[in-house]
């Protein structure tokens, strides 16, 4: 058999469950339902793990999208704990975590699957999300985090010339991240503590330092509304205490030791921010983030013994990853 047969065989054989979490999101549901239904590699099986919605989400999939599987939770576990759910229900051999308000190109699953083939040792995959209303534009070609201490989308709100392209990246956007079971059974799933910001950085991190690569599927589009179902002023708060917690559960003594100056004064910027612009809601929100982040730092520095003692990399390869 050629090369070519044997990788298309091994595409078209993944298993690729997909889990949507759902809270009110019944207007976009239909595009995001219906951009699945015609995958050219259709998913092994779609989940659609509900935060106790108010609005007709459950109604409108039980009407329109049959095919869909649903799990009713009967109380809102925010992105990690719905997304943790639909997880352990799935059978296939790499699940996608998708944003209700999405809509993924045809060839998305193929093309991811295909990545996955192409580098049969990556842990998991990062898709290459693009803007709903501005299809030319990126908001994420993969995570990327800073030895400043900050975690960014790489290419965010750059036209997508191909610029960003490159075989692997630090990690992929919870908004279309694919991972492999088999490395979710090793570094374990999302961290519920982080509720819905930081959660995929944070497994992003655990994955690179138990000694799996992130490949990147530059050909593999997701268009997103970009906090249509999340962020804004609440998002404030979490981005001001999952940021720290980052920074204690899974960055690396050296780096920190390394770059302490820089990533203290990456903080104190972010809070002297917040108090020149204390009047507004988000920056409230951003210093209560802070505060509440302090607070859990013990529950972090517990944490981190665990993730620090399942690093196999070198210092070198950390370096590396960072951008």
């Amino acid at each position: 058999m050629s090369v070519f047969k044997s990788r298309y065989y091994r595409v078209a054989a993944m298993r690729i469950s997909i889990v949507i979490p759902n809270w009110n999101g019944a207007r976009h549901l239909p595009v995001c339902l219906q951009a699945l239904r015609t995958q050219t590699l259709p998913p092994h099986e779609v989940l659609l793990v509900d935060n106790a919605s108010a609005d007709e989400s459950l109604a409108l999939i039980a009407r329109d999208f049959p095919e869909v599987r649903v799990i009713a939770l009967s109380s809102n576990l925010r992105f990690a704990g719905a997304c943790n759910a639909g997880i352990r229900a799935s059978s296939g051999e790499a699940i996608a975590l998708l944003n209700n308000d999405t809509e993924a190109d045809l060839r998305w699953l193929e093309r991811v699957a295909a990545c996955f083939a192409a580098h049969p040792r990556a842990g998991f995959v990062a898709s290459k999300l693009r803007l709903f209303d501005k299809r030319d534009r990126l908001h994420s070609a993969g995570d990327s985090y800073s030895s400043q201490g900050m975690p960014g989308n790489r290419g965010v709100w750059q036209v997508d010339d191909g610029r960003f392209d490159q075989e692997y990246v630090f990690g992929a956007c919870g908004a279309a991240s694919v991972y492999r079971r088999s490395m979710l059974d090793v570094v374990g799933l999302l961290d519920e503590e982080f509720e819905f910001s930081c959660e995929d950085v944070d497994l992003s991190w655990r994955a690179q330092l138990a000694g799996y690569r992130c490949a990147f599927a530059h050909d593999a589009i997701v268009y997103h509304k970009v906090s249509a179902t999340g962020g804004g002023i609440l998002n404030s708060y979490y981005d001001g205490r999952n940021f720290l917690w980052l920074l204690v559960k899974d960055v690396p003594g050296e780096i920190l030791r390394a770059r302490f100056g820089a990533i203290a004064a990456t903080q104190l910027r972010i809070t002297r921010d917040a108090l020149r612009a204390w009047r507004g809601q988000a920056a409230r929100n951003r210093l209560k983030g802070q505060l509440a982040g302090l607070f859990g730092l013990p529950r972090m520095l517990r944490a981190r013994k665990a993730v620090q003692r399942s690093r196999v990399i070198s210092t070198e390869q950390v370096w590396k990853m960072l951008e």
